[in-house]
């Protein structure tokens, strides 16, 4: 197993404003799976293409355990990447297509067999070998693909948003064995993603890329919990903003005083609630509210609330939210443990 590190990681294009990736570090640890995740162009593939050595850092270095990869042609890096097109040859067979690596490698067809027979049983493809790339389901050229870059035993494995092509149903399935053979091979995964959802599913730890900078890199829960700043919370679906200021444990603004977690620091901040945490009926910090709109969506309803003049919105089971409606004064509890302070604006 081995450990990727990027310290200071930097890449601008030609004819264009900013740089792509700027002074990027982190570490994913050894037979782990982290999430690279970000919106589009905020500068994932660079970084995956900088790693597997298809592009140039202008500063910055790529290590492998310890020892510089950053000026190793592609071929000599010991990483395998999938493209989000699984990019098989056509006019090989499945088998083939799992065995080509090998076969550059200098290994006959006969030597490698074995190795492609297990590899495709690992994927899910058992029978399918003499099949060409066109016989196959779209989730199935992409499980072949995965099974090419497995064969070869890479130190590193970069995944180019590898379930965006996929239909709901196929993209569970791949997700799923994208991650039992991560955890069987433990194989050091790095995945491309812009799905908030999907890298929460997939990863142990997640690098959230904003404008080409690492904006938090943390655990999956802290995203939800612990965001490290407004953006980043938005990026995860946070809606409740309250500026004002924190003092003698408590978080003063608009709505009056409001009960804070143990530690919480002092000054002016922004105070954010996951719409999820926010409670309707009496509790801690309980505060009267307006509701102004209701929105049915399915397993969950978003109350809309007006709060001493702040807007804010929770999700609540449908059965919870049936009782109330536009225009109705209800109580809203806000607890203590769900309140987070952000850097104010």
């Amino acid at each position: 197993m081995t450990t990727l590190s990027l310290t200071g990681l930097t890449k601008t294009f030609p004819g264009t404003e900013g740089a792509a990736v700027r002074d990027l570090s982190f570490v994913v640890e050894s037979g782990s799976l982290t999430a690279l995740l970000g919106p589009s162009g905020a500068g994932k593939t660079t970084t995956m293409k900088l790693i597997a050595g298809l592009l140039a850092p202008d500063a910055g270095e790529i290590t492998l355990d310890g020892a510089p990869i950053t000026h190793l042609p592609p071929e000599r890096r010991e990483v395998a990447m999938v493209f989000q097109a699984p990019l098989l040859f056509p006019h090989l067979t499945v088998a083939q297509n799992v065995g080509f690596g090998l076969k550059m490698r200098g290994q006959t067809a006969a030597d490698s067999a074995s190795a492609v027979a297990e590899m495709l049983d690992r994927v899910r493809l058992t029978g399918l070998g003499d099949r060409r790339p066109s016989q196959l389901s779209g989730g199935q050229q992409q499980r072949a693909a995965l099974a090419r870059a497995l064969i070869l035993r890479p130190r590193v494995l970069l995944l180019d948003e590898p379930l965006s092509n996929l239909d709901p149903a196929l993209r569970d399935e791949m997700r799923s064995l994208i991650r039992s053979l991560q955890r069987e091979t433990g194989t050091t995964t790095l995945v491309i993603t812009h799905d908030q959802a999907e890298a929460v599913a997939l990863a142990d730890c997640i690098g959230l890329l904003l404008d080409g900078r690492l904006a938090q890199y943390d655990i999956p829960e802290a995203f939800y919990r612990r965001p490290a700043t407004e953006a980043v919370a938005r990026f995860f679906g946070g809606v409740n903003f309250i500026p004002g200021t924190a003092r003698g444990g408590q978080f003063h603004s608009a709505l009056g005083p409001m009960a804070l977690p143990a530690g919480s620091a002092q000054g002016d901040h922004l105070l954010t609630i996951r719409p999820e945490s926010l409670r309707l009926g009496p509790g801690e910090n309980a505060r009267d509210a307006t509701v102004t709109a209701l929105t049915f969506l399915g397993t969950q309803t978003r109350v809309d609330l007006s709060v001493g003049g702040i807007a804010l919105q929770a999700l609540a089971p449908p059965d919870a939210a049936r009782t109330v409606g536009p225009g109705d004064r209800i109580t809203v509890a806000l607890p203590p443990e769900a309140l987070w302070l952000l850097p104010a604006s």
